[in-house]
């Protein structure tokens, strides 16, 4: 369904600083599958997801969604496929807009009919029931401005945004990161809520260990803009926290002796 072929990005090519983000990465995703990407700082993740998105032009390599070669299609058209949650709560959503706009929004992307004609009960009602999944209250502040929320009641409506027009992909790039531990623990049961209902296909990057044990069906290790590391199956369910740090650890020992 996803699939990243020999992706290479090289940043300032040529010059002093030149860096390799991504070097001749592959990386596949069935249909409905969920994938949890972990890595030190620098290891490609933000490129890749970057890379599916659109927003960083490859040098050479292809993005293939659902069998369509993407690779030349600009981000706003790519975003009729696929919907992104970034980690920063204050982007996703429009800050003057109200909660229930915001959600029309979303769901109109392309669509020319006003926001005035769109808000209708049928609507709310459905934005009402959606929202309340959070546990959150959002259903009863559909005329709250979204600048008014919380960071993790924002961060909630970007998820809610994302998963409604059910996008054949869904990117969670560290969805969780800039929250509380209560709030995302909520936003993470949300999250998997959503892709089970959905049956989404789902790359989730995240530094958070746990997550990346407890939830999905593979995790991916990327280092270096490669695909380091990549467990599954009866595998994926007997990794523990600990299994997977030591991981980091043995690039680290490596990196040392060869320096």
């Amino acid at each position: 369904m996803l699939e990243i072929r020999s992706a290479r990005k090289v940043f300032y090519k040529g010059q002093a600083d030149e860096k390799v983000a991504l070097d001749g990465l592959d990386l596949s995703l069935a249909t409905g599958e969920f994938g949890v990407v972990i890595g030190s700082n620098g290891a490609g993740k933000s490129s890749m997801l970057n890379a599916i998105s659109g927003a960083l032009v490859l040098d050479t390599g292809q993005i293939v969604i659902n069998g369509d070669d993407v690779t030349a299609t600009p981000v706003h058209k790519r975003a009729t496929r696929l919907a992104r949650v970034f980690q920063d709560p204050m982007r996703g959503t429009a800050a003057s807009m109200t909660v229930a706009e915001n959600m029309l929004l979303a769901e109109l992307r392309s669509n020319k009919r006003t926001l005035r004609r769109g808000l209708n009960a049928t609507r709310l009602s459905a934005y009402k029931d959606r929202l309340s999944l959070l546990g959150l209250g959002l259903e009863n502040r559909l005329d709250t401005r979204v600048e008014l929320l919380s960071g993790g009641q924002r961060q909630s409506l970007s998820l809610i945004m994302a998963v409604g027009g059910s996008p054949e992909l869904l990117l969670l790039d560290e969805h969780t990161a800039a929250l509380d531990p209560r709030t995302a623990d909520i936003v993470m049961q949300a999250t998997i809520r959503a892709v089970e209902a959905l049956k989404l296909t789902t790359l989730m990057v995240t530094h958070n260990m746990q997550h990346a044990v407890d939830f999905g069906h593979k995790v991916i290790m990327l280092d270096a803009g490669r695909v380091r590391l990549e467990i599954d199956g009866k595998d994926k369910a007997q990794t523990t926290v600990p299994d997977l740090i030591g991981h980091f650890s043995v690039k680290t020992d490596r990196m040392f002796l060869a320096s």
